[in-house]
């Protein structure tokens, strides 16, 4: 997955969750820019912390600058989560996972997997696979990572939704995009949400495959490298 080209800047902070300030090169009036993350972002915010930008010139955004990737102590990684979702199609597009997509399976984004509710992707394939994805940029240090950053009750449900596809039929299948270059391995943070730890497990042995993607990033874009499949016991 490329990234259009992308603008050095400088953090000041981040605020109302998806806005940031930051001072772009030779400028001394901070600039408004868009966030695109919900979670807690730990570790990924501190002041004067070297950011980088993707510029969208379109009159039907308010704010023209999207903030992409920051450069932190342990790496660097990319706050737009919606990334994660991005490099995993890109993942299952290369053959990453062919026992997920095989030849000439159909791939859909944004299915209903439940009233109100859509899964990140479908694959037309045998009894269908829901697939839900999460971005990973909390580093717990020694190359660990952890998901959510912050108590999620909407990841706890979307657990939920896979368990009730597989008890209708279908396989579901969870993946953990990692989007900070400091992490090789993924846990769930209990100590931050226990509720989501447990659910997990839950999920795991009602069938729900889980799987780490970890990826090359940099500032021309987000690469596949590796895939490990959780182990169930």
């Amino acid at each position: 997955m490329n990234f259009p080209p992308l603008t050095r800047a400088s953090l000041i902070r981040r605020y109302k969750r998806f806005l940031a300030d930051v001072l772009l090169p030779g400028e001394d009036t901070p600039v408004c820019v868009h966030c695109p993350n919900t979670g807690a972002m730990s570790g990924c915010q501190t002041a004067e912390s070297v950011v980088w930008l993707s510029y969208h010139d379109s009159l039907k955004r308010k704010l023209a600058w999207t903030w992409e990737l920051v450069e932190t102590e342990t790496g660097l990684a990319c706050i737009h989560s919606s990334r994660a979702n991005d490099v995993v199609e890109e993942a299952l597009r290369l053959g990453y996972f062919p026992s997920l997509f095989p030849t000439g399976a159909e791939l859909r984004r944004e299915v209903k997997i439940a009233e109100g509710s859509r899964a990140d992707f479908f694959i037309q394939a045998d009894v269908g696979l829901y697939i839900e994805v999460k971005s990973v940029t909390l580093h717990c240090g020694d190359g660990a990572g952890a998901f959510p950053d912050a108590v999620s009750a909407r990841a706890t449900k979307h657990l939920g939704e896979l368990q009730a596809a597989i008890a209708r039929g279908h396989r579901a299948a969870l993946f953990f995009a990692v989007l900070h270059s400091g992490i090789t391995r993924v846990a769930p943070a209990e100590d931050i949400d226990p509720t989501y730890a447990a659910a997990l497990q839950q999920a795991m042995a009602s069938g729900v495959e889980v799987y780490t993607l970890l990826n090359d990033i940099t500032v021309d874009g987000i690469y596949p490298v590796s895939v490990h499949r959780w182990d169930t016991r």
